[in-house]
C-alpha cells in the first residue's frame, strides 16, 4: 500500500514557511544587498516559521497601489500606501528599533548595499552627509519624520512594488 500522509486536522490551517532559509532561495532576495533585513522582516526576535497571514501582510508592502479604488474616510490606511511603505523601509534601517537612524545603522547598510565599490572613508562621508542633509533636529540620528520628509521626491510607490501575479 502506498504512504499516504495523515490529513491535517485544520484543512484551513495553512503550512508554515520554516526560517529564513526558504526565503533565501527567493533570486530578488537572494541579490539583494539587503536581502537578509528584508527577510528579518517577515521573522519576530526569535521566531523561525512565519504563518501565512503574517506572510501576506508583508508582501502587501510591495503591491502597488490602486490609485483608481476610492478610499472612505474611515477606513485604516492601506498597508501598500506610501507612508506604510516607508514606514517599513525606516524599519529596514532601524535596527535597534529605537525610532531613529543612527549613524552606525546607516554605515551598516550602507556598507552592505556598496560592498567593495567605495572606501570606508567614503562610507562614512556619506553617512555623515545624509544625517547631516535629513537631520532636521540636530541629534545627529534620523527619525521617521526626517526619513519621510527627506524621500518627499522619491517615487517610493514605484521603487517599493512588485507585481506578483501577471
Amino acid at each position: 500500500m502506498p504512504f499516504m500522509p495523515e490529513p491535517d486536522p485544520d484543512p484551513w490551517q495553512l503550512r508554515r514557511l520554516n526560517g529564513p532559509q526558504d526565503f533565501g532561495s527567493v533570486k530578488e532576495l537572494a541579490t539583494n544587498p539587503i536581502g537578509d533585513r528584508i527577510i528579518g522582516a517577515f521573522f519576530s526576535q526569535g521566531q523561525e516559521t512565519v504563518d501565512f497571514h503574517s506572510f501576506v501582510r508583508i508582501l502587501a508592502h510591495f503591491r502597488p497601489l490602486d490609485k483608481n479604488r476610492a478610499k472612505r474616510p474611515d477606513s485604516p490606511e492601506p498597508i501598500n500606501s506610501r507612508i506604510s511603505k516607508l514606514r517599513f523601509a525606516f524599519q529596514l534601517y532601524d535596527q535597534d528599533n529605537d525610532g531613529k537612524i543612527s549613524r552606525d545603522e546607516l554605515l551598516q547598510v550602507l556598507r552592505t548595499m556598496l560592498e567593495m565599490q567605495v572606501t570606508e572613508e567614503q562610507l562614512e562621508s556619506i553617512a555623515d552627509r545624509t544625517i547631516q542633509e535629513a537631520d532636521l533636529d540636530g541629534d545627529n540620528a534620523i527619525s521617521f519624520d526626517e526619513f519621510r520628509k527627506s524621500l518627499e521626491k522619491v517615487n517610493i510607490e514605484h521603487k517599493m512594488s512588485s507585481r506578483f501575479l501577471h
